[in-house]
């Protein structure tokens, strides 16, 4: 068993990577970290739910646009594995500019890993609300 949480540690590390990439504007990393599938999903810290790979590789590249100077990263990592099925949960703290705007991160996180041909995937990740994301977004917003 702990070799397959050593996997989904891998697995965890190449999506925070690509998160982090993200957040200093370029989300092509995080393609490689994530199914591809119709059933994958999210729920970020600015609210709402993407169903389907394309939903969601697209929320990621929104953010991506708009997003610079950022570092993320996971603390208080819990890995539980059974089958072809694992989960993550932990706290992401960190800090970048949501549209110039600096935004602090400190939110509970659940990621839902898929192993797809031998490799982990993530099939879904949900994090809590970010009051302050979502103002800054809804700022965004108006001024479009």
């Amino acid at each position: 068993m702990g070799s397959q949480v050593d996997e989904v540690r891998a697995a965890s590390e190449r999506f925070y990577a690509g998160l982090n990439r993200m957040a200093n504007g370029d989300a092509s990393l995080l393609a490689d970290s994530w199914s591809q599938g119709a059933d994958a999903t999210a729920m970020h810290p600015v609210g709402g739910r993407e169903v389907g790979w394309g939903k969601v590789w697209d929320s990621f590249q929104q953010v991506a646009q708009a997003s610079t100077e950022g570092r993320i990263r996971l603390e208080d990592q819990i890995i539980r594995v059974t089958g072809d099925l694992a989960y993550e949960l932990g706290v992401e703290r960190g800090a970048f500019k949501l549209a110039g705007q600096p935004a602090a991160i400190d939110i509970r996180v659940t990621n839902i890993y898929r192993r797809e041909e031998g490799t982990w995937k993530i099939v879904h990740h949900h994090t809590d609300v970010s009051p302050a994301m979502v103002e800054i977004l809804n700022r965004m917003l108006a001024k479009s």
